[in-house]
Protein backbone atom coordinates (compact mmCIF):
# COMPACT_ATOMS: atom_id res chain seq x y z
CA UNK A 1 0.00 0.00 0.00
CA UNK A 2 1.18 3.62 -0.69
CA UNK A 3 1.78 5.88 2.05
CA UNK A 4 1.72 9.31 1.30
CA UNK A 5 2.84 11.94 3.51
CA UNK A 6 0.35 14.96 3.39
CA UNK A 7 1.95 17.49 4.78
CA UNK A 8 4.90 17.51 1.86
CA UNK A 9 4.99 20.47 -0.91
CA UNK A 10 2.45 22.74 -0.43
CA UNK A 11 0.52 21.05 2.69
CA UNK A 12 -2.84 21.11 1.52
CA UNK A 13 -5.73 19.42 0.31
CA UNK A 14 -4.61 18.86 -3.05
CA UNK A 15 -2.32 16.25 -1.96
CA UNK A 16 -5.74 14.08 -0.99
CA UNK A 17 -7.62 14.79 -4.04
CA UNK A 18 -4.56 14.26 -6.51
CA UNK A 19 -4.07 10.57 -4.76
CA UNK A 20 -7.94 10.10 -4.33
CA UNK A 21 -7.69 10.41 -8.21
CA UNK A 22 -5.12 8.38 -9.10
CA UNK A 23 -6.00 5.64 -6.58
CA UNK A 24 -9.63 5.59 -8.80
CA UNK A 25 -7.84 5.32 -12.03
CA UNK A 26 -4.74 2.81 -10.82
CA UNK A 27 -6.79 0.88 -8.69
CA UNK A 28 -3.40 0.94 -5.92
CA UNK A 29 -4.87 1.76 -2.19
CA UNK A 30 -3.07 4.15 -0.27
CA UNK A 31 -2.78 5.74 3.24
CA UNK A 32 -2.59 9.32 3.69
CA UNK A 33 -1.32 10.64 6.71
CA UNK A 34 -0.67 14.07 8.39
CA UNK A 35 -3.26 15.44 6.25
CA UNK A 36 -3.22 18.93 5.42
CA UNK A 37 -0.70 19.95 7.88
CA UNK A 38 -0.02 22.78 6.28
CA UNK A 39 -3.13 24.66 6.90
CA UNK A 40 -4.54 26.70 10.12
CA UNK A 41 -7.15 24.05 10.91
CA UNK A 42 -5.55 20.49 9.70
CA UNK A 43 -7.42 17.44 8.57
CA UNK A 44 -10.08 17.05 6.92
CA UNK A 45 -12.91 19.30 6.43
CA UNK A 46 -16.72 18.73 5.00
CA UNK A 47 -15.71 19.94 1.60
CA UNK A 48 -12.75 17.16 1.93
CA UNK A 49 -14.68 14.45 3.40
CA UNK A 50 -17.33 15.16 0.48
CA UNK A 51 -14.44 14.31 -2.31
CA UNK A 52 -13.45 11.24 0.01
CA UNK A 53 -17.10 10.05 -0.11
CA UNK A 54 -17.73 10.84 -3.68
CA UNK A 55 -14.41 8.75 -4.83
CA UNK A 56 -15.76 5.68 -2.40
CA UNK A 57 -19.37 5.76 -4.74
CA UNK A 58 -17.51 5.71 -7.91
CA UNK A 59 -15.00 3.40 -7.37
CA UNK A 60 -16.70 1.19 -4.34
CA UNK A 61 -14.06 1.89 -2.00
CA UNK A 62 -13.36 0.52 1.57
CA UNK A 63 -12.55 3.69 3.73
CA UNK A 64 -10.60 3.69 6.95
CA UNK A 65 -10.45 6.79 9.22
CA UNK A 66 -13.16 8.96 7.28
CA UNK A 67 -13.79 11.72 9.71
CA UNK A 68 -14.36 15.42 10.16
CA UNK A 69 -11.07 16.13 11.45
CA UNK A 70 -9.24 13.13 10.77
CA UNK A 71 -5.92 13.45 9.47
CA UNK A 72 -5.40 9.82 8.23
CA UNK A 73 -7.34 8.38 5.74
CA UNK A 74 -7.08 4.30 3.90
CA UNK A 75 -8.57 4.57 0.46
CA UNK A 76 -8.90 0.76 -1.15
CA UNK A 77 -11.01 0.81 -4.28
CA UNK A 78 -12.32 -1.87 -6.10
CA UNK A 79 -13.95 -1.10 -9.69
CA UNK A 80 -14.60 2.46 -11.10
CA UNK A 81 -18.25 2.26 -11.93
CA UNK A 82 -20.04 4.83 -14.39
CA UNK A 83 -23.67 6.30 -14.05
CA UNK A 84 -25.59 8.73 -12.79
CA UNK A 85 -24.10 10.54 -9.41
CA UNK A 86 -25.31 13.56 -7.28
CA UNK A 87 -23.17 15.01 -4.58
CA UNK A 88 -24.45 17.87 -2.25
CA UNK A 89 -21.46 19.67 -0.33
CA UNK A 90 -23.84 20.19 2.81
CA UNK A 91 -21.82 23.99 3.09
CA UNK A 92 -20.75 26.33 -0.03
CA UNK A 93 -17.46 23.93 -0.42
CA UNK A 94 -16.25 24.12 -3.97
CA UNK A 95 -18.38 21.75 -6.58
CA UNK A 96 -15.11 21.83 -8.65
CA UNK A 97 -12.90 19.99 -6.34
CA UNK A 98 -14.61 17.48 -5.81
CA UNK A 99 -15.03 17.11 -9.51
CA UNK A 100 -11.76 17.21 -9.83
CA UNK A 101 -11.05 14.49 -7.72
CA UNK A 102 -13.72 11.67 -9.79
CA UNK A 103 -13.22 12.98 -13.11
CA UNK A 104 -9.97 11.22 -14.29
CA UNK A 105 -11.94 8.27 -13.57
CA UNK A 106 -14.99 8.93 -15.47
CA UNK A 107 -12.85 10.09 -18.25
CA UNK A 108 -12.06 6.34 -19.23
CA UNK A 109 -14.39 4.31 -17.13
CA UNK A 110 -17.11 1.53 -18.70
CA UNK A 111 -19.78 3.80 -19.91
CA UNK A 112 -20.96 7.41 -19.75
CA UNK A 113 -21.98 9.35 -17.03
CA UNK A 114 -23.85 12.35 -15.56
CA UNK A 115 -22.63 14.17 -11.94
CA UNK A 116 -24.79 16.41 -10.29
CA UNK A 117 -23.39 18.64 -7.56
CA UNK A 118 -24.57 21.36 -5.03
CA UNK A 119 -22.98 23.92 -2.85
CA UNK A 120 -20.12 26.24 -4.11
CA UNK A 121 -19.92 26.73 -7.77
CA UNK A 122 -17.68 30.14 -7.27
CA UNK A 123 -15.24 30.02 -3.97
CA UNK A 124 -12.17 32.31 -3.34
CA UNK A 125 -9.19 29.47 -3.75
CA UNK A 126 -10.99 27.14 -5.85
CA UNK A 127 -11.36 27.16 -9.53
CA UNK A 128 -14.88 28.73 -10.30
CA UNK A 129 -17.46 26.54 -12.52
CA UNK A 130 -16.35 29.16 -15.88
CA UNK A 131 -12.94 27.99 -15.70
CA UNK A 132 -14.04 24.91 -15.48
CA UNK A 133 -16.40 25.43 -18.42
CA UNK A 134 -14.46 27.19 -20.75
CA UNK A 135 -10.76 26.65 -20.05
CA UNK A 136 -10.53 23.10 -18.94
CA UNK A 137 -12.77 21.20 -20.04
CA UNK A 138 -12.63 22.44 -23.88
CA UNK A 139 -8.33 20.81 -23.27
CA UNK A 140 -9.36 17.63 -21.81
CA UNK A 141 -12.17 16.83 -24.56
CA UNK A 142 -9.32 16.91 -27.33
CA UNK A 143 -8.00 14.72 -24.87
CA UNK A 144 -10.51 12.29 -26.69
CA UNK A 145 -13.30 12.36 -23.48
CA UNK A 146 -16.30 14.40 -24.61
CA UNK A 147 -17.28 16.29 -21.79
CA UNK A 148 -20.09 19.27 -21.67
CA UNK A 149 -21.04 20.92 -18.23
CA UNK A 150 -24.22 23.11 -17.62
CA UNK A 151 -24.77 25.36 -14.60
CA UNK A 152 -28.47 25.50 -13.11
CA UNK A 153 -27.66 27.86 -10.69
CA UNK A 154 -24.36 29.35 -8.93
CA UNK A 155 -23.65 29.57 -5.63
CA UNK A 156 -21.07 31.91 -3.93
CA UNK A 157 -19.27 31.72 -0.34
CA UNK A 158 -20.77 31.82 2.19
CA UNK A 159 -24.38 30.33 1.36
CA UNK A 160 -23.35 27.87 -1.39
CA UNK A 161 -26.56 26.18 -2.74
CA UNK A 162 -25.01 26.17 -6.51
CA UNK A 163 -25.60 23.13 -8.88
CA UNK A 164 -23.97 22.04 -11.86
CA UNK A 165 -24.23 19.11 -14.37
CA UNK A 166 -21.40 17.72 -15.99
CA UNK A 167 -21.98 15.14 -18.71
CA UNK A 168 -18.99 12.47 -19.94
CA UNK A 169 -18.76 9.97 -23.01
CA UNK A 170 -15.58 8.42 -21.92
CA UNK A 171 -12.28 7.12 -24.03
CA UNK A 172 -10.74 4.18 -24.58
CA UNK A 173 -7.52 5.85 -24.04
CA UNK A 174 -6.29 9.33 -23.85
CA UNK A 175 -4.21 11.38 -26.12
CA UNK A 176 -1.52 13.49 -25.51
CA UNK A 177 -1.87 16.86 -25.48
CA UNK A 178 0.83 19.61 -26.13
CA UNK A 179 0.58 22.99 -25.71
CA UNK A 180 3.79 24.85 -27.17
CA UNK A 181 2.30 28.37 -28.07
CA UNK A 182 -0.76 30.55 -27.46
CA UNK A 183 -1.25 31.88 -30.95
CA UNK A 184 -3.61 34.65 -31.72
CA UNK A 185 -5.71 36.57 -29.05
CA UNK A 186 -8.98 36.01 -31.21
CA UNK A 187 -11.18 37.28 -28.64
CA UNK A 188 -11.60 38.84 -25.05
CA UNK A 189 -14.90 38.82 -22.82
CA UNK A 190 -15.25 40.42 -19.47
CA UNK A 191 -18.68 39.47 -17.18
CA UNK A 192 -19.08 41.43 -13.79
CA UNK A 193 -21.68 38.77 -12.09
CA UNK A 194 -23.62 39.59 -9.13
CA UNK A 195 -26.05 37.60 -7.23
CA UNK A 196 -28.09 40.44 -4.56
CA UNK A 197 -26.03 43.25 -4.86
CA UNK A 198 -26.22 46.48 -6.42
CA UNK A 199 -25.91 46.71 -10.43
CA UNK A 200 -23.36 49.91 -9.79
CA UNK A 201 -20.49 47.36 -8.33
CA UNK A 202 -20.48 44.94 -11.59
CA UNK A 203 -19.90 48.41 -13.46
CA UNK A 204 -17.23 49.72 -11.40
CA UNK A 205 -15.62 46.62 -11.88
CA UNK A 206 -15.83 46.89 -15.90
CA UNK A 207 -14.51 50.58 -15.62
CA UNK A 208 -11.26 49.42 -14.25
CA UNK A 209 -11.10 46.29 -17.45
CA UNK A 210 -11.63 48.89 -19.96
CA UNK A 211 -9.20 51.73 -18.72
CA UNK A 212 -6.26 49.42 -17.56
CA UNK A 213 -6.99 46.39 -20.16
CA UNK A 214 -8.41 48.76 -23.34
CA UNK A 215 -11.28 46.57 -23.70
CA UNK A 216 -14.29 48.03 -25.81
CA UNK A 217 -17.41 47.76 -24.24
CA UNK A 218 -19.02 45.38 -26.79
CA UNK A 219 -16.86 42.81 -24.73
CA UNK A 220 -17.32 43.75 -21.61
CA UNK A 221 -21.58 42.98 -19.59
CA UNK A 222 -23.30 42.75 -16.22
CA UNK A 223 -25.02 39.27 -15.85
CA UNK A 224 -27.33 39.56 -12.96
CA UNK A 225 -28.09 36.53 -11.52
CA UNK A 226 -30.04 34.15 -9.25
CA UNK A 227 -28.65 32.47 -6.11
CA UNK A 228 -29.00 31.89 -3.11
CA UNK A 229 -26.85 34.45 -1.26
CA UNK A 230 -24.90 37.62 -2.49
CA UNK A 231 -22.07 36.99 -4.53
CA UNK A 232 -20.21 38.86 -7.24
CA UNK A 233 -17.20 37.87 -9.50
CA UNK A 234 -15.54 39.20 -12.55
CA UNK A 235 -14.71 36.85 -14.68
CA UNK A 236 -11.70 38.12 -17.97
CA UNK A 237 -11.77 35.44 -20.79
CA UNK A 238 -8.72 35.59 -23.66
CA UNK A 239 -9.18 32.92 -26.56
CA UNK A 240 -6.48 32.22 -28.16
CA UNK A 241 -5.75 29.80 -31.80
CA UNK A 242 -4.10 27.08 -28.88
CA UNK A 243 -6.37 27.74 -25.36
CA UNK A 244 -8.63 29.49 -23.82
CA UNK A 245 -7.72 31.00 -20.13
CA UNK A 246 -9.95 32.51 -17.51
CA UNK A 247 -9.07 34.68 -14.96
CA UNK A 248 -11.09 36.07 -12.18
CA UNK A 249 -11.78 38.68 -9.14
CA UNK A 250 -13.98 37.54 -6.03
CA UNK A 251 -15.90 40.33 -4.50
CA UNK A 252 -15.48 40.21 -0.49
CA UNK A 253 -16.95 42.68 1.97
CA UNK A 254 -14.94 45.72 2.79
CA UNK A 255 -13.10 45.37 -0.18
CA UNK A 256 -14.00 47.54 -3.35
CA UNK A 257 -15.25 46.96 -6.59
CA UNK A 258 -12.27 48.37 -7.97
CA UNK A 259 -9.73 46.41 -5.77
CA UNK A 260 -11.45 42.68 -6.65
CA UNK A 261 -11.32 44.16 -10.45
CA UNK A 262 -7.79 44.75 -10.26
CA UNK A 263 -6.81 41.44 -8.88
CA UNK A 264 -8.00 39.76 -11.87
CA UNK A 265 -6.64 42.24 -14.36
CA UNK A 266 -3.06 41.89 -12.86
CA UNK A 267 -3.89 38.13 -14.10
CA UNK A 268 -4.66 39.12 -17.57
CA UNK A 269 -1.87 41.62 -17.58
CA UNK A 270 0.78 39.02 -16.30
CA UNK A 271 -0.51 36.38 -18.50
CA UNK A 272 -0.05 38.32 -21.73
CA UNK A 273 3.13 39.64 -20.96
CA UNK A 274 4.67 36.57 -20.45
CA UNK A 275 3.30 35.19 -24.14
CA UNK A 276 2.42 31.29 -23.13
CA UNK A 277 -0.76 29.49 -23.56
CA UNK A 278 -1.05 28.32 -20.17
CA UNK A 279 -1.97 30.09 -16.65
CA UNK A 280 -0.91 28.79 -13.51
CA UNK A 281 -3.78 27.87 -12.48
CA UNK A 282 -4.88 26.18 -15.45
CA UNK A 283 -1.07 24.45 -15.09
CA UNK A 284 -2.13 22.93 -12.16
CA UNK A 285 -5.43 21.42 -13.37
CA UNK A 286 -3.28 20.09 -16.98
CA UNK A 287 -0.63 18.04 -14.89
CA UNK A 288 -2.55 15.10 -13.39
CA UNK A 289 -4.62 14.20 -16.96
CA UNK A 290 -1.27 14.11 -19.28
CA UNK A 291 0.12 12.03 -16.99
CA UNK A 292 -2.71 9.65 -17.39
CA UNK A 293 -2.30 9.33 -21.11
CA UNK A 294 1.16 8.67 -20.61
CA UNK A 295 3.03 12.34 -21.75
CA UNK A 296 1.95 16.06 -22.29
CA UNK A 297 3.64 19.47 -22.20
CA UNK A 298 3.12 22.79 -21.85
CA UNK A 299 4.56 25.97 -21.53
CA UNK A 300 3.64 28.14 -18.51
CA UNK A 301 4.58 30.53 -15.76
CA UNK A 302 6.39 30.16 -12.94
CA UNK A 303 4.76 27.36 -11.33
CA UNK A 304 2.98 27.10 -7.99
CA UNK A 305 3.50 25.09 -4.79
CA UNK A 306 0.26 22.62 -6.25
CA UNK A 307 1.63 22.21 -9.27
CA UNK A 308 5.46 21.47 -7.86
CA UNK A 309 2.90 18.84 -5.05
CA UNK A 310 1.04 17.43 -7.61
CA UNK A 311 3.93 16.27 -9.49
CA UNK A 312 5.00 14.41 -6.31
CA UNK A 313 1.85 12.54 -5.63
CA UNK A 314 2.48 11.93 -9.57
CA UNK A 315 5.60 10.50 -9.65
CA UNK A 316 4.50 7.89 -7.11
CA UNK A 317 1.15 6.46 -8.43
CA UNK A 318 2.33 6.44 -12.38
CA UNK A 319 5.33 5.42 -13.92
CA UNK A 320 6.06 9.11 -15.48
CA UNK A 321 8.35 12.11 -15.29
CA UNK A 322 7.62 15.45 -14.76
CA UNK A 323 10.36 17.93 -15.91
CA UNK A 324 9.92 21.49 -14.74
CA UNK A 325 11.93 24.14 -16.09
CA UNK A 326 12.30 27.64 -16.92
CA UNK A 327 12.84 28.66 -20.35
CA UNK A 328 12.96 32.81 -19.44
CA UNK A 329 12.10 35.43 -16.70
CA UNK A 330 7.82 34.16 -16.40
CA UNK A 331 8.62 31.30 -19.27
CA UNK A 332 8.18 28.08 -18.01
CA UNK A 333 8.21 24.41 -20.05
CA UNK A 334 6.86 21.29 -18.24
CA UNK A 335 7.24 17.87 -19.94
CA UNK A 336 5.40 14.26 -18.84
CA UNK A 337 6.76 11.80 -20.22
CA UNK A 338 6.84 7.75 -19.60
CA UNK A 339 9.50 6.36 -17.14
CA UNK A 340 11.69 4.12 -19.22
Amino acid sequence: MLVIDGSRGEGGGQILRTSLALSLVTGRPFRIEKIRAGRKKPGLMRQHLTAVEAAATVGRAELEEAAIGSQCLIFAPEAVKAGKYRFAMGTAGSCTLVLQTILPALMTADGPSEVVLEGGTHNPHAPPFDFLARAFLPLIGRMGPKLSAHLERPGFYPAGGGKFTVAVEPAAFLHRLDLSERGLVLNRAARAVLARLPRHIGERELAVVRARLGWNEACCRVEEVTSPGPGNIICLEIESEHCTEVFTGFGERGVSAEKVAEEAVRQVEEYLAADVPVGPHLADQLLLPMALAGGGSFRTMAPTAHLTTNAEVIRKFLPVDVQIRQLARNDWEVIIEKRM
